[in-house]
């Protein structure tokens, strides 16, 4: 992939990434920031079949059953919270109560 290509797939990933947190209709979203309602939903289809490609490519990666592991039983520890290990090595603490939408918004941005 061209460094322009890949610029533009950021940008994209971060655009969308923005406009799920905002808590705004992706209309209102897309008026706001002079975009293009229709670029905003290929470019939406697009990330996402490329992540499906990535986890089909790469069963072992993801097909086997969720594993988890006690992190830290000591004072601090967030109350009924989670931690993700992302592949890289950073850890991801969610606690107790996190919004649905937030928690997508998160996840999605991570996404490579």
């Amino acid at each position: 992939m061209r460094k322009h290509d890949v610029e533009k797939q950021r940008y994209w990933q971060r655009t969308i990434g923005e406009a799920a947190r905002s808590g705004m209709s992706i209309r209102e979203f897309c008026r706001q920031r002079r975009l293009r309602e229709s670029q905003f939903y290929w470019w939406q289809r697009k990330l996402k079949a490329g992540r499906q490609e990535r986890r089909i490519a790469k069963p072992g990666m993801h097909g086997g059953a969720a594993s988890f592991a006690l992190v830290s039983e000591g004072e601090g520890t967030m109350l009924a919270g989670l931690e993700l290990v992302l592949r890289d090595g950073h850890r991801l603490r969610i606690s107790q109560g996190v919004k649905e939408e937030t928690l997508r918004a998160v996840l999605a941005a991570l996404e490579p």
